[in-house]
């Protein structure tokens, strides 16, 4: 495996110094160490993995020195326009270093939202024209793909390197944000859960959330018709309830969303206010952090979220940062004008045994759709 250090060394020798993406769980390690050892000037943790390609581009512009874009693969999606419309040599031809790691790699077991991506990852690449390597484990090797990516770079080209699982040795992020509340993720989701009638359906965004929610409906042994676990495509579990919302005005639609999720395509809040679906909760189970990939930092403490869904037309806003308050809006929340805003702060991480649901995306699409027709 490559150390970290031995790996952003060598960049930094060939003139990348500037990062920026979306962290990713293959890249956790290498994640961590660019936090810890550049300021947050050169190592911007972008909303989403266009963005962060935007942030490249603006790098070179004002430095004349290409920029490292870190991803997972599943944001290859959210990169092809400004790849192919910004970047590209028919375009503004602007270099960029891409990291991307490559979940779901044929022939290497992963989970389900990670298969398609995983069997594209190269394809995609090859579609934009954009060379790639996948990054050896072994120093020599990874020595001179770096240099054969600098020479890309120096020609004006975005490059990337495909990172696979252990590629990098385990690194230990130093500088962690520790928030001090006192409700955790999974007991906030327990407190909204119970709150609900039977009638009332959920969707929940990508990673921790939707674990958490199906892991607290198999210790109610209530089934998991109700949820639809978006365990892909971060960001548009929001647009998926709304499509359900509008569909079915008399069924409440309630929306488990994370800080990150919501962050990196905070645009569908205002969509949310402009439709007015009257039977429309948004909870967001903020703790500042990508949790699922390594516990990154995201905005989502920095930023007043009540006051952004407010501005954007909500009808009605919450903040909450203890089961006592939470209990409080919950017995108040479905007699109040929708869409309603509901954040709740809560502390980073999860239980260290925290399952996986056990069905498949097939299967709770099924199930989903049948409780749905009653």
């Amino acid at each position: 495996m490559l150390s970290p250090a031995f790996f952003i060394e060598k960049l930094k020798e060939n003139g990348i110094d500037f990062f920026a993406g979306v962290p990713d769980s293959l890249l956790k390690n290498i994640c961590a160490y660019i936090t810890d050892h550049f300021d947050p000037a050169h190592n911007i943790i972008a909303a989403n993995e266009g963005a962060a390609v935007g942030l490249a581009a603006g790098h070179y512009l004002a430095t004349g020195q290409p920029a490292c874009v870190y991803m997972q693969n599943s944001g290859e999606g959210n990169a092809v326009n400004p790849l192919a419309s910004l970047m590209d040599s028919e375009v503004y031809n602007i270099p960029a270093l891409l990291l991307i790691g490559w979940r779901g790699r044929p022939g290497v077991h992963d989970e389900p939202q990670h298969v398609k991506q995983g069997k594209i990852t190269t394809g995609l690449l090859n579609v934009m024209g954009v060379n790639y390597e996948v990054l050896s484990k072994e120093e020599d090797k990874a020595v001179k793909q770096i240099e054969i990516a600098a020479a890309a770079l120096k020609r004006n080209e975005v490059f990337a390197l495909v990172v696979e699982k252990d590629t990098f040795e385990s690194y230990t992020l130093q500088n962690v944000d520790v928030n001090d509340l006192a409700m955790s993720r999974e007991e906030a989701i327990q407190t909204v859960v119970a709150s609900l009638n039977d009638t009332d359906c959920i969707v929940s965004s990508t990673g921790m959330i939707s674990r958490e929610l199906f892991e607290c409906r198999a210790a109610k042994e209530q089934g998991h018709q109700r949820d639809f676990l978006t365990v892909g495509s971060m960001g548009h579990a929001s647009q998926i309830a709304l499509g359900i919302a509008l569909a079915q005005p008399d069924r409440r639609v309630w929306c488990f969303d994370g800080d990150g999720a919501v962050i990196m395509h905070m645009g569908n809040m205002a969509i949310i206010a402009d439709k007015a679906p009257r039977n429309y909760v948004h909870v967001v189970f903020n703790n500042g952090a990508h949790d699922s990939v390594g516990g990154q930092p995201t905005v989502g403490l920095k930023i007043d979220l009540p006051a952004a869904a407010k501005a954007v037309g909500y009808k009605t806003v919450y903040s909450v940062e203890n089961k006592a308050g939470l209990d409080s809006v919950l017995s108040e929340v479905k007699n109040q004008e929708s869409p309603v805003l509901l954040e709740v702060k809560v502390k980073k991480g999860a239980r260290k045994d925290l399952g996986r649901p056990t069905t498949t995306p097939i299967q709770n699409k099924t199930a989903l759709m049948q409780f749905l027709k009653k």
